[in-house]
C-alpha cells in the first residue's frame, strides 16, 4: 500500500519533471521574445518617424534564412561625410524589435556623430526563422560580412555595441573577427544564460548554472541556448568598453563586473564605467552626458578617424 508519504514523494516528483520537462521543450520562448505583450511582431514606427535617413537592408545568413535591417546614416550623402564617421553595429535585447530601440539610436547618431546598423535577428521584426543561439551567431556575421563589404563607410572603424542579450552576441561577434571589428561596447550583459537561470526562476539554481558553479549542473546539458558570454570575453583581442547600470533590475551588476575581470586578464585594452542609477533599459538615459562623453572617448581613442597626410608644400 502506497503510503501518504510516498505518494506527497511521488506527485512533487512528478511536478519538478514535469516543470523541468516544460522548461526544456520551451526554453526559446523564456529566451527570446520577439513579440512583448500586448503588441505585435511588427515594427510600430520606422526611422523615417523620427526623421533618420535609413535604408531598408536585406540580408541572407549563411543557411539561407531572410534577415531584415537598418542603415541608420549620419549624413544624406554616405559615400560623403558618413565615410568618415564610425559605424556602430547595433545588437539589441532580448525582448521587442529593433524599432523600440529607435529612440536611443536617434540620440547615439547625434551625440557620437555616427552611422548605425540594426538587426533584426532571425524570428524579430521582419526577419524570417526562429530564434536561436547558433541562428543569432550567423545572423550577426552576415550583417558584419555585409558593412566590411559597403564602400560608402570606414571599414576600419566598425564597432560593435551589445546590450543584454546583444552583449553575448556582440562577444561572440568580435572574438571571431579581430580583423573586421575594431572594438566592442558591453552594456548590461550576462555572464551566461546558465546563469541567469537561477536569477529569473530560483528554484532552477539547483539544476542549472554556470560561472563559478562547484557542484554538477544535471542541466547544462538540455539548454541550447547557453550564450556563455564569459568565455567568449576572454577572447576578445580587441578593445572593450563595459558599461554598468548599478541599478540593473534583470542582470545582477556582478555580471558585468566578471566579464570585466574576465576580460581584463588577458586584455589591457578594457575600461570599466558604472552608473549608479542606471537600470537594465536606461542606462544611456540616466547616465546623461557622462554615459554619452564615455562612449565618446572610447571611439575616439579605439576607433579614430584616419588622419590624412599633408600634401600641401
Amino acid at each position: 500500500m502506497v503510503t501518504y508519504v510516498s505518494a506527497l514523494f511521488y506527485g512533487v516528483g512528478g511536478i519538478v519533471v514535469a516543470g523541468v520537462a516544460l522548461l526544456v521543450a520551451f526554453q526559446e520562448k523564456l529566451v527570446y521574445v520577439p513579440v512583448l505583450p500586448g503588441l505585435t511582431k511588427s515594427y510600430p514606427i520606422t526611422p523615417a518617424r523620427l526623421n533618420l535617413i535609413y535604408e531598408d537592408v536585406w540580408l541572407r545568413s549563411s543557411d539561407g534564412v531572410r534577415l531584415h535591417s537598418w542603415f541608420i546614416k549620419m549624413f544624406p550623402d554616405c559615400r560623403g561625410r558618413s565615410g568618415s564617421c564610425p559605424t556602430i553595429l547595433f545588437f539589441q535585447e532580448n525582448a521587442g524589435n529593433i524599432a523600440h530601440r529607435l529612440e536611443m539610436v536617434r540620440i547615439m547618431i547625434q551625440k557620437l556623430k555616427c552611422n548605425v546598423f540594426m538587426l533584426s535577428y532571425r524570428g524579430y521584426g521582419e526577419s524570417e526563422g526562429y530564434p536561436s543561439q547558433q541562428g543569432i551567431i550567423k545572423d550577426a556575421q552576415a550583417a558584419l560580412d555585409h558593412l566590411s563589404q559597403r564602400t560608402d563607410i570606414d571599414t576600419s572603424r566598425i564597432v560593435v555595441f551589445g546590450r543584454s542579450l546583444g552583449g553575448a552576441v556582440g562577444a561572440v561577434l568580435t572574438k571571431n573577427n579581430p580583423e573586421k571589428v575594431s572594438a566592442l561596447i558591453l552594456e548590461n550583459t550576462f555572464t551566461s544564460i546558465l546563469d541567469m537561470a537561477g536569477v529569473l526562476l530560483p528554484f532552477l539554481k539547483w539544476f542549472i548554472g554556470g560561472s563559478g558553479t562547484k557542484s554538477l549542473k544535471l542541466l547544462n546539458f538540455v539548454v541550447r541556448s547557453p550564450w556563455k558570454t564569459i568565455d567568449a570575453i576572454g577572447e576578445v583581442k580587441q578593445p572593450v568598453l563595459f558599461l554598468s547600470g548599478l541599478q540593473d533590475e534583470m542582470v545582477p551588476p556582478f555580471h558585468m563586473k566578471m566579464l570585466y575581470a574576465k576580460a581584463a586578464t588577458r586584455n589591457s585594452q578594457c575600461t570599466f564605467v558604472e552608473f549608479p542609477s542606471g537600470m537594465h533599459m536606461d542606462t544611456w538615459l540616466t547616465g546623461g552626458d557622462v554615459y554619452w562623453r564615455t562612449v565618446m572617448q572610447f571611439l575616439a581613442k579605439h576607433a579614430p578617424e584616419e588622419r590624412k597626410p599633408d600634401t600641401r608644400m
